[in-house]
């Protein structure tokens, strides 16, 4: 939609979405003494109750392949572990990282070389990550059975899982404390001034329009309709994930790694003898953005089955909890897609995160808010993942991703 509409509220900045990553940017803006604009969130779900957020394993890793992949997960677990500093406030209180570790394990040669080109990226990049043989592993995790297995990867420092929503939810009272304003709406239009060259105002269903000096789009999976608003063709789609709890007869006498099979499946420790695995079906496709049912039949067919097959002590468990969530999945590459767009230059992507959003919102947040407010980067250059790779159909292969 191309015209000039009169607004009865204007915004400096508008963020379309109250995930994760829309939270993380206007936390991030809300402590910036540089930046003085008027910032609103606009959510569709306030309850979040299907939200890509809500959904998370809230988990943290360094094993990727790409080295500043690396780096932002680094960022992140600082941040987690000393949100009361980032976030100036004495009422925050610590949090930790369960540091379990992720271990990938290799069943055959092309993995294991992949763990080997993956481990030279992590360790240039200053992360702890180990590459354990067989008889290695066995010897730190007797329970696995290990027959088919060349090689696992493992970092147990700033790697494992964390309290995501305790993060989420401080960083939205930190933000609407700070004159953030957070309301529910749903957006249908976006509409471009005469020029076509930027977004001058945004409209809801209730028939309210806002204008705004800069948007943000942070609407996870629904990432490519915002987009298609405002004429742009974003590659992210939603993809079902599932996620089951389980409680274990013969719980394991230590903690288990968040461990990454090589079928995909993967499972880690909760804690109490409890345990969390998760999966998706061989055929992946887009699904619909409000399809979140349950298939019964992949748990038995397939994720059990891999689950007791390389822990034997899970031959007998009982799922206490299931959900199916979805990926914002970015189809070129499954890396994060952000910053401006290089012809609609106040419309900021922060999209396709591909299932490591949760873990990569911190160093995402405070990127989008520094181009909001410097026109450029400050600390992470995160220049690489801009729109302008996707109108060059060039990728940033990222091999790591569950």
């Amino acid at each position: 939609m191309t015209q000039e509409t009169p607004c009865a509220t204007s915004y400096d900045v508008i963020i379309i979405g109250g995930g994760i990553m829309g939270a993380s940017t206007a936390c991030f803006l809300s402590q910036n003494k540089d930046f003085q604009g008027k910032v609103l969130v606009v959510e569709r779900d306030p309850s979040y109750e299907f939200a890509s957020t809500s959904h998370t394993n809230s988990c943290m890793r360094q094993q990727f392949s790409t080295s500043l992949n690396v780096k932002i997960s680094q960022f992140a677990a600082d941040y987690v572990k000393n949100l009361g500093t980032y976030l100036a406030d004495a009422r925050v209180p610590a949090l930790s990282i369960q540091n379990f570790g992720y271990m990938y394990l290799a069943g055959d040669e092309k993995m294991a070389q992949t763990l080997r080109a993956n481990h030279a990226v992590q360790k240039a990049a200053g992360a702890a990550t180990r590459l354990l043989s067989r008889d290695e592993i066995a010897a730190d995790y007797p329970f696995y059975q290990l027959d088919d297995i060349l090689l696992g990867s493992i970092n147990t420092v700033d790697e494992g899982f964390f309290d995501g929503q305790a993060v989420f939810d401080w960083q939205r009272r930190i933000s609407r404390e700070a004159g953030v304003e957070y309301i529910k709406g749903e957006v249908i239009a976006l509409t471009k001034n005469a020029a076509g060259n930027r977004i001058e105002s945004v409209t809801l269903a209730t028939g309210e329009v806002l204008s705004c000096g800069q948007l943000v789009n942070a609407t996870g999976p629904r990432a490519a309709r915002t987009a298609a608003m405002a004429g742009i063709a974003l590659p992210v789609e939603p993809r079902k994930r599932f996620t089951w709890m389980f409680s274990a007869a013969k719980p394991l006498d230590r903690p288990l790694p968040l461990t990454i099979d090589p079928t995909g499946v993967h499972v880690r420790e909760v804690g109490g003898g409890i345990y969390q695995a998760g999966g998706h079906t061989e055929h992946d496709p887009a699904v619909e953005f409000d399809d979140f049912t349950m298939d019964h039949s992949f748990w038995q067919a397939h994720v059990w089955p891999v689950i007791a097959t390389r822990i034997p002590q899970f031959e007998a468990i009982k799922v206490t909890t299931e959900w199916a969530g979805h990926y914002a999945y970015n189809t070129l590459d499954q890396n994060a897609i952000t910053g401006p767009h290089p012809e609609i230059s106040n419309f900021l992507f922060l999209n396709g995160f591909s299932g490591h959003g949760l873990q990569q919102s911190p160093a995402m947040g405070r990127g989008t808010a520094e181009w909001l407010t410097y026109g450029a980067y400050r600390s992470l250059d995160l220049s690489p993942f801009h729109y302008g790779r996707i109108l060059a159909n060039r990728p940033i292969r990222e091999s790591a991703v569950i």
